[in-house]
């Protein structure tokens, strides 16, 4: 029954891909791999300053997937 819930608010159509949806994915991979490199050439994992601009590209990516292949109700 739950389930059934978040299904209805998390309609996905991967018809919707478009620019602002490939954007959104370069963000969330460009801010993984930044973190990732950052923690590999410096040896610092726990940055305030790296956590900061991870956090900004990630979110922004994920919000912006869902965002642009959120599927709109037509009632």
């Amino acid at each position: 029954m739950n389930i059934d819930i978040i299904r209805n608010i998390f309609k996905i159509n991967t018809k919707n891909f478009n620019i602002y949806t490939l954007l959104a994915v370069l963000l969330l991979l460009g801010g993984l791999i930044h973190w990732i490199y950052w923690g590999a050439r410096y040896g610092k994992w726990t940055d305030i300053g790296i956590y900061s601009l991870t956090v900004v590209l990630v979110l922004g990516g994920l919000i912006g997937i869902l965002l642009t292949l959120h599927e709109k109700q037509t009632d």
